[in-house]
């Protein structure tokens, strides 16, 4: 009687082991493909802009495209490193910088779900980063050079100045190899180690690029001849609130001269479009990798950046404002029973990956997690993942978009509110803040923005903003 029950222990003890293991196997593995800069309209198959994304434009055939995907903005200049602290915290903005340091990051979690985890390129977050596998951890950005700022002022200033293929100034050619080409070249590496492996792996991809130094090899800036660019719509020499809300010296600002010139646009999106289309390349790479390991058939693809970028927009060249070329970025997930070649409109959050990828994991949702997964938007269960979207800079910045409406605050500034109608003026041209027939709207945005702050942490005083709440 003892060594049946002995055996029927070891038998159901077997048996979990079993599910276990299947368990394990049966889990999709998530690449997670971050760049850095890189704007919303800078994908090829959605027609906004000149750009060349033929790789990017596979994961918009193949995936679900989320059209409205903004980033919550920053505590400071580098906007990139507080998108960031957000993606690996789960925290919302003004909760972030704690939160990473104090909470279990996504790669913790993902490793406690019994993933392999892997990590190549930028990080740009405090502390080392906690992953099974690190290559190669990249700074905030490349080494930029005193010619690459303020340029090009003309045509002459143009020929005999810094050139984005010139390798001696370094740059994202630092150690010898462009570090676009290094994050693929460590991507495609990882492939072939895991092939013949079971365990489901979770893989943080962080490109540099289309950051500034915007480099590239000359071929890919000869693709995008000045006369093919076009100048966008918004264009401005200079934003009348640039020393308000951000500073004309500060470090983004300063990449072009002022006042602003069609040339020195022209110039300078060739250059950022030309440093996607590499990267865009090396994708492609990554890609094939993935088909060729056999792995792809359960593995889910998570792109995004970390935030928009200006290069021109509103006579601004950064991410530090509110408009929606700086707040939105692309956002595309690809894998089992995502439908091909469809699109999402439902506002959502960049960050709201970590929360897709523990749900994708089958990891509950921690309570410090504040972002949403987007898979009950992709199954059709919900429609509506966030009714009001928030957005910080500092002190001098504030933003709140419901609807059709954005409502930007600039507590600093002279002008203290600015209104857009999204929907009828999606390049924000039509400011209509002192138009008294939208009294009733800015009212209620204000209100609004009120209730958001509260939930979002935020004790800037709208009105004083050197007293806080």
């Amino acid at each position: 009687m003892k060594n049946k029950k002995f055996i029927s222990l070891v038998a159901a003890a077997a048996l979990c082991c079993a599910i276990s293991v299947l368990a394990e196997k049966t889990k999709p593995n998530i690449m997670f493909i971050f760049t850095d800069d890189q704007t919303y309209e800078s994908i090829g198959a959605y027609g906004l802009t000149e750009v060349k994304t033929p790789n990017l434009d596979r994961l918009v055939n193949r995936g679900v495209s989320f059209t409205h995907t903004y980033n919550m903005g920053a505590w400071n200049g580098a906007v990139c490193m507080a998108s960031r602290a957000m993606l690996n915290s789960g925290c919302f903005v003004n909760r972030a910088k704690e939160g990473v340091n104090k909470f279990p990051r996504w790669s913790d979690m993902m490793n406690g779900a019994g993933y392999t985890t892997y990590m190549t390129g930028k990080w740009h977050v405090s502390g080392n980063p906690r992953f099974d596998v690190v290559k190669d951890v990249r700074p905030g950005m490349p080494n930029q050079t005193p010619e690459g700022y303020s340029r090009p002022v003309d045509e002459e200033d143009y020929k005999k100045g810094w050139k984005p293929w010139d390798t001696k100034r370094e740059g994202f050619w630092t150690g010898g190899t462009h570090w676009t080409q290094i994050l693929a070249d460590n991507t495609v590496e990882f492939f072939e180690q895991v092939k013949n492996d079971d365990k489901p792996f979770f893989m943080y991809l962080a490109f540099n690029a289309p950051h500034d130094p915007r480099q590239a090899p000359k071929e890919y800036v000869d693709m995008y001849p000045l006369d093919s660019i076009k100048i966008p719509e918004n264009f401005l020499p200079e934003y009348p609130y640039a020393d308000a809300i951000c500073g004309k010296r500060l470090r983004d600002e300063r990449l072009m001269p002022y006042p602003r010139t069609e040339y020195s646009v022209k110039v300078n999106r060739q250059e950022y479009y030309a440093s996607i289309t590499y990267m865009d390349h090396h994708i492609g790479r990554m890609l094939d990798a993935l088909e060729a390991s056999g792995k792809a058939d359960n593995t889910y693809i998570i792109f995004t950046a970390d935030h928009g970028l200006a290069v021109g927009h509103h006579g601004l060249v950064g991410k530090q404002n509110m408009y929606e070329h700086s707040m939105r970025a692309p956002f595309i997930i690809v894998g089992p029973g995502i439908k091909p070649n469809s699109q999402i409109d439902a506002p959502i959050y960049l960050q709201d990956a970590m929360a897709t990828a523990l749900d994708l994991a089958g990891v509950q949702k921690p309570k410090h997690v504040e972002f949403n997964s987007l898979m009950p938007l992709i199954r059709g269960e919900k429609k509506t993942q966030y009714k009001r979207i928030y957005g910080k800079y500092i002190n001098t910045q504030r933003m709140i978009a419901k609807g059709d409406w954005k409502l930007i605050f600039y507590p600093t500034a002279k002008k203290k509110m600015r209104l857009f109608n999204l929907k009828k003026d999606p390049h924000e041209m039509k400011d209509l803040i002192d138009n008294p027939e939208y009294a009733k709207v800015v009212k209620d945005l204000r209100a609004d923005f009120l209730v958001l702050q509260k939930e979002m942490g935020d004790n800037l005083n709208l009105d004083n903003p050197s007293k806080r709440k």
